[in-house]
Formats: C-alpha cells, sequence, structure tokens
C-alpha cells in the first residue's frame, strides 16, 4: 500500500508553493493546465486524500449540529432529539449531542467544545441553573463567533436566535378547562418556580382559564416545587411535598401539573391518602411521555409534540446556515447573514386517558 502524503510534501517535491498545490487539487483556472495535471498525476501517484478534519476546520463547515439539552432522561427531549436527526440527516448533517445536567457551567463547558471547530451550529435548550442567573454570555458570545443558535422549550427574549416554542399558555388553558367541564370545582396547580419560563407560562394559563370561567385562583391550591439538585432525594421529597399538600387542601378534586412527572406522583400520592382517581381527584399533566402511558391510571395529558418541535428547529439551523453560506457573509445578532429571526409556536393537543372522566 503506498504510503499517503501531505500538500506540503507535494510542493516541496515538486519545488512548487503549498497553494499552487491546493489550488491545482481543486481544479482552480489560476493554474496553467500543465501545471495542474502534474500536481494532480503526483498526487494521485501518492495516494494523496484531502484531509476533511482539518478542510473543515479551516472553512468552519462540519455538516455536524451539536444539541444540548438539560437532562437525557426526560421523555420530551428524546423525541425532539428524534426530530432533529430526522431532519438533519435528510440535509445531510449530523448530530452530536451534549448534556447540561441543569449545570451552567457544564452548558458553558459543552458549549465551549462543541464550538471550537466541532459543529456548524447548535439546537439547545437552556439549563435551570442559567436561568435562574439570567447569565447568557455564552449564548451571544457562540453568535458572535458566526454560530448560529436555534433555542427551544426553554427560550430567552435576551438572546437574538431563532426559537422553537411550545404554546405552553393555551396548553394549560385547554388542560384545566376541561377539568372545569367534567365538573371540577378545587382545582390545584403542581408547578415549578417562576424562573423557567415554560411552568411560568403554564401558570398563567391555569389562571387564565379560571378567571374565563369567573373563578379567581386560590394561591392556596397552588403548589410551587423546588428543585432538589440531589437525584436520590428528590422523588422522596417531591411525595413528601405534594402529601403535605393535599393534607392541607382535603377538597381538590382536580390536578393539574406541569410536567408528568408532578401528575404521576400526585395520582400516586392521592391513592395513598385513599382517594380514587378520577372519581374523587382528576388529574392531568403536561408532556405526554412514556410515564403517562404506563402509568396507573393511564395519564390525561397536554401533547407538546417533541418531534416536530425538533424537527422544526433543525430546519430553522440548517436554513440558517444556508443563507449564511450562500451570502457568505458573518452571522451576527444584529446584522449579517439571514437576521430576520423566526419564533415558531408549536400548538398542543389533549391526550384523554383515564385519570378525567
Amino acid at each position: 500500500m503506498k504510503r499517503k502524503i501531505t500538500l506540503k510534501q507535494i510542493a516541496r517535491e515538486l519545488d512548487v508553493s503549498v497553494s499552487t498545490v491546493s489550488k491545482a487539487l481543486s481544479g482552480s483556472k489560476e493554474i496553467s493546465e500543465d501545471t495542474t495535471q502534474k500536481i494532480q498525476a503526483f498526487a494521485k501517484l501518492y495516494n494523496y486524500r484531502p484531509n476533511n478534519i482539518a478542510l473543515s476546520l479551516k472553512n468552519r463547515k462540519t455538516k455536524t449540529i451539536g444539541i444540548l439539552i438539560p437532562e437525557i432522561v426526560h421523555h420530551f427531549f428524546s423525541t425532539v432529539i428524534r426530530g432533529i436527526e430526522l431532519i438533519a440527516n435528510r440535509r445531510g448533517y449530523n448530530v452530536i449531542v451534549g448534556l447540561s445536567n441543569e449545570s451552567f457551567a457544564k452548558e458553558i463547558i459543552n458549549m465551549e467544545m462543541l464550538a471550537n471547530g466541532s459543529i456548524d451550529g447548535f439546537i439547545l435548550s437552556i439549563s435551570k441553573e442559567t436561568l435562574l442567573k439570567q447569565d447568557y454570555h455564552h449564548f451571544n458570545a457562540t453568535i458572535q463567533q458566526g454560530i448560529p443558535i436555534v433555542m427551544f422549550d426553554r427560550v430567552v427574549n435576551d438572546v437574538l436566535c431563532d426559537k422553537v416554542v411550545v404554546d405552553d399558555f393555551n396548553g394549560a388553558v385547554k388542560a384545566v378547562k376541561l377539568l372545569l367541564e367534567n365538573g371540577c370545582k378545587n382545582i390545584a396547580l403542581i408547578t415549578t418556580v417562576d424562573y423557567v419560563s415554560v411552568g411560568r407560562l403554564r401558570t398563567q394559563g391555569y389562571i387564565e382559564a379560571l378567571q374565563l370561567n369567573k373563578m379567581e385562583a386560590n394561591p392556596q391550591l397552588i403548589l410551587k416545587i423546588e428543585d432538589n439538585l440531589n437525584v436520590e432525594h428528590q422523588l422522596e421529597d417531591l411525595e413528601n411535598e405534594i402529601a403535605h399538600f393535599f393534607k392541607l387542601n382535603p377538597g381538590i378534586d382536580g390536578v393539574f401539573a406541569v410536567n408528568e412527572l408532578y401528575a404521576v406522583t400526585a395520582m400516586k400520592v392521592a391513592r395513598k391518602l385513599g382517594r380514587h382517581i378520577p372519581d374523587d381527584i382528576q388529574v392531568i399533566g403536561f408532556t405526554d411521555g412514556v410515564l403517562s402511558k404506563h402509568a396507573t391510571p393511564s395519564l390525561t395529558t397536554v401533547s407538546q409534540h417533541g418531534q416536530k418541535m425538533g424537527e422544526q428547529a433543525a430546519n430553522l439551523l440548517i436554513d440558517r446556515l444556508e443563507a449564511m453560506d450562500a451570502e457568505s457573509s458573518q452571522y451576527i445578532g444584529d446584522g449579517g447573514g439571514k437576521s430576520d429571526f423566526i419564533k415558531v409556536v408549536i400548538e398542543t393537543e389533549i391526550i384523554k386517558r383515564e385519570s378525567t372522566k
């Protein structure tokens, strides 16, 4: 087998510059036909192959998308990744998945590592710690480097980029409206703390649905769960918190939870307290994942259409990258490239199961 050689070795052997070799191998008209034929014949004889990794670093074209998500076990994020991969592969791109584990520091480390020549652009959902800190400098710095970002699910207005979100507000309105139509009078809300945008919007939808039915939201019926970063104790703490909440409010006959873990846990606690579902308490959760389908009873949910969200995000990013190529301009937040940022809103739907009447 012939040993592979480099551009520098070809240039040295033929007494020409590396630039001349590179242009001749790419068929540039700047190089004479005689020189081009000589260089190409020599390269073929000595089994020259271009270094695609080096070329991609030089040209910042890797045909690879970086995906950054807060957690891997969440069914919603796995469906988003499926949608991104489907479109990326169809359009000639690969994907790399990074995990922030809801950590601000890990989010920055992942972005710095992948932005160093490994990927052309990011699709990401922001970590809870980043939202709490409200520090988005790493996103803006990445964009300023010429690497576009598409945010999904958890997004912020402070970063100018394309975004894909679910209609959290109206999804919550639909859920609470269904509970009201089913005869619930004391509907509880189990939600996140307000710095997480999706929880805040779903809380607003809960309040709006009650007001549309000429009812005021009772603060005593709203439970805001603080995240416990100690995973071993998280589920136990969650159960204890919901059990205490139910005991303080024995009249609860409906529960809207902003995610399926809270909803499934609420059903488990209610059964332990001797309450029957859906006869005594009806429950609806956000996100139609594996827990919802296999819970006992199965959980009525608000579907976020995660795969569709991923498909939309991938198309937005690749369209952005191709627009940058077409215009041969740097992508920056206030101009250059395709600067008309798009926000896609995914509609929700109610998936009815056994936890409601």
